[in-house]
């Protein structure tokens, strides 16, 4: 069995501009931690990417989304470029990751995907449709975010922040149907927080918070979910399972990850940014070559201790 990818973002990342397929019996562990074949729990199967409803996919969701955006900047009065010209695409179905230091733009490419900011140049375009020419509303029933420490007011309850993504879906002060309410309860439990509903979203750990913000973005019913360090704060087995569940959502997902083992293993495809710009890209099951994680990073790579 291959090794497993590091839950420390600390091994090599993607190769150069066009990145090979990997061998597919990769497997990541479920600790992160020990020497293959030692882990401390079961090793998830890497779910096979399907254009079709199944048991991970709510039922009456919209078409999947291309994804497309077209010499994307974004810059500041002061005439730095936080994300430069970048073209990006998912399509259909695929799980596309963005990886990089801190501070490489990536949060902001993401922003700008789903319309917190708008570009300085460039188009972000959803099957075709200019995202910036889409109603809000209309925009979030397209599209589900899951930003990086998200917070919630008003002492809300978990189950009612999950229940917040039925809104792009109702009229102004409609209630919730026993429909709703299914989806709500489904999503909760497939993120493992069923048990947490009555509680209050802020009196959650980090982790915890994490799921539940997954568990919104699911009841939402979206073709394209666009997600912020979705590991952020997470164990191991969390992490391994969040991603599992985002690639068996049926949905094109385009997400930013710290670790480049996971990103590699768990995306169809990885844009690497540094200094606002695409540097490297290209499908990729396995990361292969340390000089682009020396050339991304800054520092040159290092080699896991040996017993």
């Amino acid at each position: 069995m291959r090794s497993a990818p590091s839950s420390t973002g600390t091994g090599p990342a993607p190769s150069s501009t066009r990145m090979g397929p990997a061998p597919s019996s990769a497997v990541p562990s479920s600790t992160g931690t020990g020497p293959a074949g030692r882990s401390a729990g079961p090793v998830p199967v890497r779910p096979r990417r399907e254009h079709r409803h199944d048991d991970a996919t709510p039922r009456g969701s919209p078409p999947v989304t291309t994804l497309r955006t077209e010499g994307l900047s974004y810059g500041t009065g002061e005439g730095r470029h936080l994300v430069d010209a970048v073209d990006l695409t998912a399509a259909d179905g695929e799980t596309v990751g963005l990886v990089g230091p801190n501070g490489s733009g990536k949060t902001t490419l993401l922003r700008c995907v789903y319309g917190t900011l708008r570009p300085t140049h460039g188009r972000v375009l959803l099957d075709g449709d200019d995202l910036a020419a889409l109603p809000v509303k209309a925009r979030a029933q397209r599209v589900a975010t899951v930003p990086q420490d998200g917070q919630a007011g008003f002492e809300l309850t978990v189950g009612q922040v999950v229940a917040m993504g039925r809104a792009p879906h109702k009229r102004f002060w409609e209630a919730d149907t026993a429909a709703d309410t299914a989806l709500v309860d489904d999503a909760l439990a497939r993120v493992g927080i069923a048990a947490l509903a009555p509680r209050t979203f802020a009196s959650l750990s980090g982790g915890e918070r994490q799921r539940a913000l997954v568990a919104r973005a699911l009841v939402q019913q979206p073709s394209l979910v666009v997600l912020d360090e979705p590991t952020n704060h997470l164990d191991i087995r969390y992490q391994l399972e969040i991603l599992s569940l985002i690639r068996g959502l049926g949905t094109t997902n385009l997400l930013a990850l710290h670790d480049l083992n996971l990103a590699a293993y768990y995306c169809d495809r990885l844009y690497v940014l540094k200094d606002g710009a695409v540097v490297a890209s290209g499908a990729r099951r396995r990361s292969s070559r340390p000089s682009c994680c020396a050339r991304c990073t800054g520092s040159p790579p290092r080699s896991a201790p040996t017993r």
